[in-house]
């Protein structure tokens, strides 16, 4: 046998992400490129967090200090760290998903084999980097441009900051399961964040709480995320309650997005 008549061997073809994984993947870089035309969604979510610590900080800049103790701005500064974002990224979301079924293209993805799970998972990778992006240049600003003081790490805070904004994205997409409208999604925010942040302990500490108003705190995950932050702002490392609220906060944004995918609806009507 020749050379000529031996068979030809075929370099092997290159390994493709499986069908879900690269629909999920499409599906976020379609987000993230219609986010990046958006600039007032862009503008809400990176420089409203920043411009609303600002009021805080002139609001408090000539607040006397105790000695010993944390500023007015550093205490409730850090912990709004965490609520901004959660706050900024439920409204963004939800309305954003809203559109997505009032144009008609969330009814064209879902006569694809994107699934609805798949779907959900992909807009929460596009607006979890953007919350990404939105952590790292609110927290930037807070310790660079006003001067918050943390005991703990800057990256810890980031994180929680992250974690948190996530929690609002997958949130967000729940209650764009069940409005109807743009109007009805807003209409969400003071039924999800507003009871969350009440309770928390920022205005009261929880010790202070009802029996039963403590206990309703207790399965709120944004308590979590305050106290994380808390923990940073009061300890030089990262403490082991401070790993468990992170995780409790990360659990419950996944419970969030199953629920999103479970309650998933095609039309708005």
């Amino acid at each position: 046998m020749t050379a000529a008549t031996l068979p030809r061997r075929t370099a092997p073809a290159a390994p493709h992400p499986p069908g879900g994984l690269r629909l999920t993947a499409a599906t976020a870089a379609r987000v993230l490129r219609q986010l990046r035309h958006d600039h007032r969604t862009v503008a809400m979510m990176l420089v409203l967090p920043s411009a609303l610590l600002g009021l805080l900080y002139l609001l408090w800049a000539d607040l006397p200090t105790v000695p010993g103790q944390p500023s007015t701005f550093d205490r409730v500064g850090l912990t709004m760290l965490g609520i901004f974002p959660f706050v900024v990224m439920f409204l963004v979301t939800s309305i954003a998903m809203l559109r997505e079924r009032a144009s008609g293209t969330l009814e064209r993805l879902l006569t694809t084999p994107l699934s609805r799970p798949a779907l959900l998972l992909g807009y929460g990778l596009a607006f979890g980097l953007a919350a990404a992006a939105q952590a790292v240049v609110t927290v930037s600003v807070a310790t660079i441009g006003y001067d918050l003081d943390v005991a703990g790490p800057v990256y810890l805070v980031v994180l929680i900051a992250v974690v948190d904004a996530v929690l609002g994205v997958a949130l967000g997409l729940l209650a764009s399961a069940f409005a109807r409208s743009e109007f009805q999604a807003v209409q969400f925010m003071p039924v999800i964040v507003l009871p969350q942040f009440f309770l928390c302990g920022l205005l009261v500490p929880r010790e202070q709480m009802a029996g039963w108003l403590q206990a309703v705190s207790d399965v709120l995950p944004l308590t979590y995320a305050v106290e994380a932050l808390q923990e940073v702002g009061a300890s030089a490392g990262a403490s082991g309650t401070m790993w468990v609220d992170v995780a409790v906060v990360a659990g419950a944004a996944l419970l969030a997005l199953g629920a999103a995918a479970a309650t998933l609806r095609r039309r708005t009507s």
